[in-house]
């Protein structure tokens, strides 16, 4: 092969990959985008830096029990985008995983640069073990957390109870007695119920009101409602 064919043949050789190369950094982008034009919900979360592993801990742990989800690090509430120093903030993000969630739990991470800036995606996969994963709380207690829209919640014992039942029982036998009747009568007329309204209406005792409480949701003839900063109960509204 000849000087000129060579020089041709590099020449194609470099157009081919700077055509490649700009392909990705625009794919990237476009990625990057997609993601965060979506906003904040319950499978995603920016993060504008991290800088407690414990608080972070929270995020990957409500991911986990719940659906799954993404952190994106280097992005603010806002979409906009910060860059962080990867290095420092997958260093978090693996103490995080490792030290603070229990059972430690594992998660993927990808590095993008855009606009000269870095972007670490932490992608955490929904629990497939047989135990919910706990996480520091403010006061250093584990608790379990799940992901509600755009904010991680701790769970009651209601829920962990249900979640128990479910994963582990032998199915539920239950009877329409005069609790559950008031029950359904109050949530078709008022929409939702605490736990200690139930047992008032019913005069149940906190063990046998959360017993009713816990069944109907192995059931899913009710579910939980953390909106309004407390813990209610509606109807499961059949799909038409």
């Amino acid at each position: 092969m000849n000087r000129d064919c060579i020089t041709t043949a590099l020449g194609l050789f470099k157009n081919t990959y700077n055509f490649a190369f700009q392909s990705y950094l625009v794919d990237m982008k476009e990625y990057i985008d997609r993601l965060i034009k979506q906003g904040e919900h319950q499978q995603l979360d920016f993060k504008h830096s991290i800088n407690d592993s414990k608080k972070i801990s929270r995020s990957l742990a409500a991911f986990a029990n719940t659906d799954g989800g993404k952190l994106l690090v280097g992005v603010r509430d806002n979409g906009s985008i910060a860059g962080v120093h990867s290095d420092e903030e997958f260093y978090m993000v693996q103490a995080a995983a490792e030290l603070y969630c229990k059972p430690a739990l594992e998660f993927e991470t990808k590095i993008w640069e855009i606009e000269k800036k870095t972007i670490l995606e932490i992608t955490i996969p929904k629990i497939s073990t047989d135990k919910l994963i706990t996480a520091p709380d403010k006061n250093g207690e584990n608790k379990v957390y799940i992901r509600v829209n755009d904010e991680n919640i701790i769970v009651n014992n209601i829920y962990l109870k249900a979640w128990n039942k479910k994963k582990f029982g032998n199915g539920v036998l239950i009877r329409y007695d005069e609790p559950e009747k008031v029950l359904f009568e109050y949530l078709q007329n008022k929409g939702s119920i605490t736990l200690s309204k139930f047992k008032k209406i019913t005069n149940l005792n906190k063990y046998k009101a959360e017993k009713v409480l816990v069944n109907l949701l192995v059931l899913n003839l009710i579910q939980i409602d953390y909106s309004d900063n407390q813990i209610q109960y509606k109807l499961v509204l059949s799909e038409e």
